[in-house]
């Protein structure tokens, strides 16, 4: 009786190199004018995937435009390319959350915080109520930055740092894919600053979310981002991990030789 060799793939035993994810966004010799005058030049980066991406530069230096660029708000030269869902095919993300440096509804207004979300979610006049189902996404909300049975707190009463809380909350809804933030500590007491980066080191982790941040706090970037843009006068100086990039010679281009260096102690776990 004859047996059938088995056939075995060439591949067997072998250990196959790990491929790594395509970036979120990738950004190719982009270039922005505005009014005249050439804001970006060039730059060229990828925004990785699942992490928290900071820019970094000088004021003016093109940190803003660049995250208007990469939704599409200002025109550009060049490509932005999204590798968006689970088959990385989709040419822009299934949503894009945005925080502002400050907040674009005047805050003097006798509004809650009931009130804005039902301004952002609703299309129902605020005359007419704010319908049940934005008060219960908004509570779910409040609840995940850490802000819980504060829906009817007037917004002029709010501290800074719980303004911005509720900024990241609608910038939340619904459930996006990256998440931008503009400066968002620049409105915030010292005391809490920390505190609001731990909390969005804590989304990133447990949503998944692809962030890019600006920010001028060395400090918080050193303990929370992954990655690290350099931007001077509108193009890419440096680039890659803080390790690599929050080094003497590297902030002495960026901001000046009087920048004090930060010693890295990897991406911080909120609590």
């Amino acid at each position: 009786m004859t047996t059938a060799a088995t056939a075995t793939p060439a591949t067997a035993g072998l250990s196959l190199p790990m491929v790594p994810p395509p970036p979120l966004v990738a950004i190719r010799d982009l270039s922005v004018t505005l009014g005249g005058n050439l804001i970006l030049r060039r730059v060229t980066a990828d925004i990785a995937r699942g992490k928290i991406t900071a820019l970094i530069g000088l004021n003016g230096c093109g940190k803003t435009t660049l995250l208007r660029a990469v939704v599409g708000e200002y025109p550009y030269r060049g490509e932005v390319k999204y590798h968006c869902g689970h088959d990385h095919s989709r040419p822009r993300p299934e949503n894009v959350g945005y925080v502002p440096q400050r907040l674009s509804v005047d805050a003097r207004l006798p509004l809650t915080i009931r009130d804005l979300f039902g301004l952002a979610l609703s299309r129902r006049p605020l005359f007419l109520g704010v319908p049940r189902w934005v008060s219960d996404r908004a509570g779910a909300l409040l609840d995940r930055v850490g802000m819980p049975g504060m829906l009817d707190r007037p917004i002029d009463g709010l501290s800074g740092g719980q303004l911005q809380r509720v900024l990241l909350a609608l910038a939340l809804d619904p459930s996006p894919e990256l998440l931008l933030l503009d400066e968002p500590a620049a409105g915030i007491d010292f005391k809490d600053q920390k505190k609001f980066y731990d909390l969005i080191s804590r989304i990133n982790q447990e949503m998944g979310l692809t962030v890019v941040l600006v920010s001028h706090d060395l400090n918080m970037i050193n303990a929370h981002a992954h990655q690290v843009l350099c931007l001077k006068e509108g193009a890419i100086a440096c680039q890659g991990r803080p390790e690599e990039i929050l080094t003497p010679a590297n902030l002495s281009v960026v901001f000046g030789a009087e920048t004090p260096l930060f010693h890295h102690r990897g991406a911080a776990t909120a609590g």
